[in-house]
């Protein structure tokens, strides 16, 4: 049999149509959304639940404050200071909130807060250090390197071996118990340099701010005023111990010495009855 040929029929063309859509239903879109909030929930309750469970264990509730670096505050006054960090939770209390808490108290220059397991908080105290106790206003004060005062000046503090300091008051007179800065670090700096000769910051007695730019001072045993000016302080008093008997054959009432130039001593005698004022002395 022999085939048939059929005729190409050249106006055919393929036809342009578009398969039809289909419709989804509502249930099926909303499918995928359920998965997802059915775990995003189940997420939340466990985190809930842990959450939960971390705020309520006993091993992370605070029962134990230990302490570090304190001398003169006493365990009790730090524990005074933190009453009410006892019993919170050791993951979620804010120990930035009672660090500045630490760092009102006169005493504290600075502190640190850190968490321990189990149920610890680790308190670090860098307490001040008093260089002198300051004459301000008529008050009594101790103060630190920078002239913060710490606290009245009392008998509870009478082990403190320390040098008066005057001028450190400001003029204005709201601002009562506070003290100049500047003042007070040429004061802290007058008392550290004479520091490193133990035998020479064993006999000063009082130092003198109120000028910013010379500071003075008055040894034991001994009435003259001493200039220093703003450095070389322990330089300048040893070379007034060693010159202080010559001195004392030539002028036998000395009111100030000035040590504040290279080259020479100035020396004022003290006033006396019927002479206000004398030149000043020059001994080279």
């Amino acid at each position: 049999m022999s085939p048939v040929a059929a005729p190409a029929d050249k106006r055919f063309r393929r036809a342009h149509v578009k398969p039809g859509r289909r419709r989804r239903s509502w249930r099926a879109a909303l499918r995928p959304a359920t998965a997802w909030l059915t775990l995003v929930g189940l997420l939340a309750f466990g985190v809930y639940r842990t959450t939960s469970i971390a705020a309520h264990a006993g091993v992370l509730r605070i029962d134990r404050i230990a302490i570090h670096g304190n001398e003169r505050l006493s365990k009790g006054e730090v524990l005074s200071v933190l009453s009410g960090l006892r019993g919170q939770n050791l993951l979620w209390t804010n120990l930035d909130a009672w660090r500045s808490k630490l760092l009102a108290s006169p005493w504290v220059r600075d502190a640190s807060l850190r968490r321990s397991l189990p149920s610890t908080v680790e308190v670090v105290i860098a307490e001040r250090t008093p260089i002198g106790v300051g004459r301000m206003n008529g008050e009594m004060y101790l103060i630190d390197e920078r002239g913060v005062v710490i606290d009245a000046y009392g008998p509870q503090y009478s082990d403190f071996d320390l040098p008066i300091v005057d001028g450190l008051a400001l003029h204005n007179e709201n601002e009562r118990g506070s003290a100049d800065e500047a003042r007070g670090e040429l004061a802290a700096r007058v008392i550290t340099a004479l520091s490193a000769k133990p035998a020479v910051a064993k006999r000063l007695s009082q130092v003198d701010v109120s000028d910013a730019h010379n500071a003075t001072v008055i040894l034991n045993g001994d009435t003259a005023v001493i200039q220093l000016g703003d450095d070389q302080f322990l330089r300048r008093l040893e070379s007034y111990l060693d010159l202080a008997s010559a001195l004392r054959d030539r002028v036998a009432d000395i009111d100030y010495v000035d040590l504040r130039f290279e080259d020479r001593i100035y020396v004022r005698p003290a006033r006396s009855n019927g002479d206000v004022k004398r030149k000043v002395r020059e001994v080279r």
